[in-house]
């Protein structure tokens, strides 16, 4: 194997690899320890697979604030064959320590790029308002540029937690739970645990609060399972991407609740009917929501008669949660890191 096509199995890897750039950044750092503490065989797999997850956290926090939360056998695809496994890090190796690091600035300027690339999604909020903010157009800023459509499903996400948790908390939603009054006995029994569990006691056996959706948090798994969840029994699903049999049991499947919105294409929502009838489980689907009804309920935020209370809101929350799941794309820290190991000055025109 040449060194050229080394560098073809690294470009796939990075170029499959969401924003994040967890498994590019974990070669960075063996490359890395190979040349600097010189402690490791890049020949022999069980010197660094375990340890470099250590590594490349380190950096993933100071960048990110965050690790991957991927399993450890996803983790390890990296080693796979038709990723970069030993042998093709042993030529990475040769080539990085040659050229001082030539390899590791590679990658580092490579995750700098993609994360100038999503630093234009904040851009966008920031310099567009109510009257001007187009989410169709927004979201083609995702889909037209290479290396960011991986990232696409956290967009699409962002954008439907943004407007709907706007719109609640504009409509000033309450969630109300209580009991049947002729349980009282048991409640008393049980009194302990209702007020932890349901903060009800048979002094007070109402409890109200304020209707929230929350996103699932951030995470690194595949399309698949809750994204958002409501306190008053909802459960959303994002799907942007074909939806199979096979996935769509597994967001069934993995959800307990029986009130499901799934958020997708228009070109989709038939297909979706279709697969959800053949498995029997429509009936815990509430409603499919399209792209279209998005854009059309975007257009009302944003121009409609309430757009100073929900447009500005939404607005608000897509630049916040774009910054909580991609840090980086708010700070300085990427550029600093690649000045502070040396990489500004290392130029090759294999690895430019």
């Amino acid at each position: 194997m040449k060194i050229e096509e080394a560098k073809q199995s690294l470009d796939k890897v990075i170029d499959k690899a969401r924003v994040h750039l967890y498994k590019p950044i974990q070669i960075a750092e063996i490359l890395y320890r190979d040349r600097t503490n010189k402690d490791i065989d890049l020949s022999d797999l069980s010197t660094y697979r375990t340890q470099s997850r250590k590594w490349r956290d380190i950096v993933c926090l100071d960048f990110l604030g965050r690790t991957s939360t991927s399993s450890a056998r996803y983790q390890d695809d990296v080693f796979n064959d038709n990723a970069t496994p030993p042998n093709v890090l042993h030529l990475l190796g040769v080539e990085n320590k040659r050229k001082n690091g030539i390899v590791e600035a590679y990658i580092y300027r490579k995750f700098a790029q993609r994360y100038s690339q999503m630093s234009t999604g904040i851009d966008y909020c920031v310099s567009h308002s109510i009257d001007n903010f187009d989410v169709a157009e927004f979201l083609g800023l995702f889909w037209h540029e290479p290396g960011l459509r991986r990232s696409i499903d956290k967009i699409y996400e962002i954008v439907v937690y943004s407007l709907f948790s706007a719109l609640v908390e504009a409509l000033d939603v309450s969630v109300e739970v209580s009991m049947d009054k002729s349980k009282v006995n048991i409640l008393v029994e049980f009194e302990d645990f209702a007020k932890k569990v349901m903060l009800l006691s048979a002094k007070d056996p109402i409890f109200k609060m304020k209707a929230r959706i929350n996103r699932v948090g951030v995470t690194n798994a595949s399309d698949r399972g809750l994204d958002m969840w409501a306190n008053f029994g909802l459960a959303i699903q994002i799907k942007h991407l074909s939806l199979t049999e096979e996935l769509a049991e597994n967001i069934v499947s993995s959800v307990s609740s029986d009130r499901i919105v799934i958020v997708c294409k228009e070109a989709e929502r038939n297909v979706i009917v279709s697969i959800l009838n053949q498995i029997g489980w429509k009936s815990k689907i509430q409603s499919i929501v399209t792209e279209s009804d998005l854009i059309a309920w975007y257009e009302k935020a944003m121009r409609g008669k309430y757009a100073d209370i929900v447009g500005k809101k939404a607005l608000r929350n897509i630049t916040d949660e774009i910054i909580v799941e991609f840090p980086a794309s708010d700070n300085e820290s990427i550029m600093k890191f690649i000045s502070n190991r040396g990489y500004l000055n290392l130029k090759d025109k294999l690895w430019e």
